[in-house]
């Protein structure tokens, strides 16, 4: 069992997202915006899911007005899509995506992260129960 808020609690930066289950293929992560760092990007063969647990962010998609997510909000970026986000203040997200999706899609930038950097805060992962040890 993995309490959320108890989570959220431990990201020390932002744009830094933690791993914190997975489900199938897919992890489950938090991760903290603040500010416009996120570059536009495409995630070319997996869709990525966006639920607002704190805050409000905006989310800008290529060729369509860009619009405001709040507390509670749930959005799929379908695959494909260029697409980046921003927050003016701090604001927690919750994200879906596949195991193979990359955290800024091609685009290399200064707050890119690996799959094992996101790991960073998983010991183990009971394979049985799927229990994760953080």
């Amino acid at each position: 069992m993995v309490n959320i808020n108890d989570q959220v609690k431990k990201l020390q930066s932002y744009y830094s997202p933690r791993i914190i289950a997975e489900v199938n293929n897919e992890y489950v992560k938090i991760a903290k915006i603040k500010g416009d760092k996120v570059p536009w990007h495409i995630h070319e063969n997996e869709d990525e899911l966006f639920y607002i647990l704190k805050g409000s962010l905006v989310m800008e998609l290529e060729s369509q007005p860009c619009f405001e997510m709040n507390k509670g909000d749930l959005f799929v970026v379908p695959k494909g899509l260029n697409h980046k986000v921003s927050s003016d203040k701090e604001c927690t997200i919750l994200l879906i995506e596949s195991k193979t999706t990359l955290h800024t899609g091609n685009v290399i930038s200064g707050i890119t992260k690996s799959i094992n950097n996101q790991k960073n805060g998983i010991k183990s992962i009971n394979q049985k129960t799927r229990k994760f040890n953080l």
